[in-house]
């Protein structure tokens, strides 16, 4: 439910009005969507961080909407990718995981239809979908995950031309530098998407030490030993024993081989780096850590390195927003701020996402639109990443798709009272990085269930309102035998709702049919 603000009536007409007419009255809203990579909802100030500033980020939620029950459909950076243009889950976009998927660009996605209604469209930054990208009248992409030091940016004419700086005011340069040459007769929708705060969480250098004056409080469950969940167990995602030394934190001398991360930078960069990490790399070694000791020194480090990465993507989102207010755009712009998922930040001793579990299944997701979304508005309806393209297509006037599998979040916003969803689905498939076993499950009613296969064939249930960190797995103890059951009937309706046809043959063969 919308807990403040409403829609002015006027957006009631979008709905129906055609493109040409919309464009002509100067009704159609610009779009501007921002998407981080592995950026926590924990990791924002907007989301109850005190530690850390996101002072922009924040920006948008003071001027628009906050999303506190906001998803994704598989937590992984290019399957999220793949939902946030088709609108459809990964099995029917054809783009499960990063191991073994191609995605088809020949498919309809959300852009394709603005950009037919008379929209001028761009993509620039971080894709993570190889090949040739249509829909776009420009763009401008990092091959891959991209560096975060003097990347490679592949043009139009497929070229990978080399880029000196740091990566993430880059796509800022690149994406201010579009906005300058479109048509101002037309409405746009541009998407950027930054590199930031992907592993291995390199900051720029101005930002070096901006944490290091913060000890971070230990989340309780650091120490999680993950019983009675299996797949928990198994997993590969430590920060005690999986994060590097030398590529997740800086510390060279402890690499086997050199860093291509590191080895990009040119002398200047190279010797600020080597001036701020090797004293701290100096000082550990005198300390002699072990055990314990060293996870907690990990942590640390983490969450220093992964804030200042996240202070250059706070600033840039700033001056797009700076952008949109110079050149008189913040009127009729859509704004959308969202990460491609959650990311652990030592809960349950992690780093990285891919479980349902809450930190990795729920993104941040920020909107606004000026004069139509009331500043400071909060909203706890379920929504996903699966929901933004049917949103913009009819915020712009232009039809949504029959096939599109998520919903405009426009009734939402337009009555507080409407209803929407009361269920989440969910789906991971890889099998591979980090030993994450695949899943897919159901949340609703305070209940979340999982079904882990392949690696781990087991189910999981937490009671989200007695076990909010997720905890301890109550799958099959007495007096629950209701609440499953009727989880189990949800699972089957949502599966057959999205035509999840993998999941339905690994509950059918479990079950003998």
């Amino acid at each position: 439910m919308l807990k403040k603000g409403c829609l002015l009536t006027w957006l009631f007409v979008i709905a129906w009005i055609s493109p040409a007419q919309a464009q002509k009255a100067g009704a159609r809203p610009n779009i501007v969507i921002i998407i981080s990579d592995d950026h926590a909802f924990q990791a924002i100030g907007a989301y109850g961080n005190k530690l850390v500033a996101t002072p922009n980020i924040d920006r948008i939620a003071s001027s628009g909407i906050r999303f506190d029950k906001a998803y994704v459909t598989n937590s992984i950076c290019g399957p999220s990718r793949a939902v946030l243009l088709t609108g459809k889950y990964s099995h029917k976009n054809g783009f499960k995981d990063n191991e073994t998927s191609t995605f088809d660009h020949r498919q309809d996605n959300f852009v394709k239809h603005l950009q037919a209604g008379g929209y001028q469209t761009a993509w620039i930054g971080k894709m993570h979908l190889a090949g040739k990208p249509e829909g776009f009248d420009f763009y401008n992409i990092l091959p891959d995950q991209g560096s975060y030091y003097n990347p490679e940016f592949i043009g139009m004419n497929g070229e990978k031309i080399k880029k000196e700086g740091y990566v993430t005011n880059l796509i800022e340069d690149i994406s201010e530098q579009w906005l300058d040459s479109r048509d101002t007769g037309k409405p746009f929708c541009i998407v950027i998407g930054h590199k930031a705060t992907h592993r291995n969480w390199l900051p720029d250098t101005v930002d070096f030490g901006r944490y290091d004056a913060v000890k971070f409080p230990l989340p309780p469950n650091f120490n999680d030993t993950y019983q009675t969940r299996s797949a928990a167990a198994v997993q590969d995602m430590s920060i005690d024993k999986t994060m590097q030394m030398g590529y997740d934190l800086k510390m060279l001398g402890y690499s086997k081989n050199s860093e291509p991360t590191v080895n990009r930078m040119n002398a200047s960069q190279r010797a600020k780096f080597d001036a701020y990490y090797g004293a701290i790399e100096a000082e550990l070694k005198s300390k002699k850590l072990s055990g314990q000791e060293l996870a907690e020194w990990k942590y640390q480090r983490y969450l220093k390195d992964y804030y200042s990465t996240a202070a250059s993507l706070d600033r840039n989102i700033g001056r797009t927003l700076d952008y949109l207010d110079k050149h008189n755009l913040q009127q009729n712009t859509i704004v959308i701020y969202l990460s491609d998922q959650g990311f652990y930040l030592g809960e349950h001793g992690w780093f990285d996402k891919r479980f349902m579990y809450e930190e990795s299944f729920r993104t941040p997701m920020l909107m606004r639109f000026p004069g139509v979304i009331k500043p400071g508005t909060t909203s706890d309806h379920l929504v996903m990443n699966l929901d933004i393209a049917p949103t913009l297509l009819e915020a712009a006037g232009v039809p949504v798709p029959a096939d599109m599998q998520g919903k405009s979040m426009m009734p939402l916003l337009k009555n507080n009272r409407a209803k929407g969803r009361d269920a989440l689905y969910y789906h991971y498939y890889e099998n591979g990085e980090h030993s994450v076993s695949p899943h897919f499950g159901v949340s609703a009613n305070n209940y979340k269930l999982i079904r882990f296969y392949k690696r781990v064939d087991s189910w999981e249930l937490f009671d989200l309102k007695k076990d909010p960190s997720e905890e301890v797995n109550i799958f099959g103890k007495p007096g629950l035998e209701k609440v499953t059951a009727e989880l189990k009937n949800k699972l089957d309706e949502l599966i057959k709702l999205y035509d999840d046809r993998d999941a339905r043959g690994i509950l059918d063969a479990a079950s003998g049919k």
